[in-house]
């Protein structure tokens, strides 16, 4: 065994990555406060091939030097666009067809272990603040809630860690 030099990886360009099928996921960033949190859902949102990222409300936008550090240039592969409000994103994605699902810790929440995402439904996750979460009301227009389950004596996690266990859910299970 070895390391794969990165020659061997074979990464897509970024117009190449343009050009992919994308699984049906789009990011919704509800007032996130950390430039780096952003910069870390962006290189997620690629690795996954996700089809965009909707920055909303407080949510700092690219060009930015603090989400370049850690999106690596992800910024210019996945789709983003900015909403002055995360009920504008909500309104645009429902209009389009997309399943908007808050994750959060909630009365009736599933545990996202024991969700499976079905094709053809398209999917808007919705991940919130880091102090507040997400807004009451776009909890109340979301289609459901799922949470992941934490057993530790903390009870939250960073936004891009849960981002990252919440798309590779999708990911494995929406690419059988």
């Amino acid at each position: 065994m070895k390391k794969l030099s990165t020659d061997e990886i074979k990464r897509l360009s970024v117009a190449d990555f343009k050009e992919a099928q994308k699984l049906p996921v789009v990011i919704v960033l509800d007032n996130v406060r950390s430039q780096h949190n952003i910069g870390s859902v962006f290189r997620t949102a690629d690795a996954f091939r996700l089809e965009a990222i909707h920055l909303c409300g407080i949510t700092a936008t690219p060009p930015n030097r603090e989400i370049h550090k850690t999106a690596l240039g992800a910024t210019e592969s996945v789709d983003w666009k900015y909403f002055s409000t995360t009920a504008e994103s909500i309104l645009e994605l429902k209009a389009a067809g997309y399943k908007i699902v808050a994750i959060e810790q909630a009365t009736g929440s599933l545990m996202i272990n024991n969700f499976t995402p079905e094709l053809p439904d398209k999917f808007a996750l919705v991940f919130g603040n880091e102090v507040h979460g997400i807004e009451d009301d776009i909890i109340h227009s979301s289609d459901f809630c799922l949470e992941i389950p934490q057993t530790g004596t903390k009870h939250s996690l960073n936004v891009s860690v849960s981002a990252g266990i919440v798309l590779w859910e999708f990911f494995k299970k929406m690419t059988r």
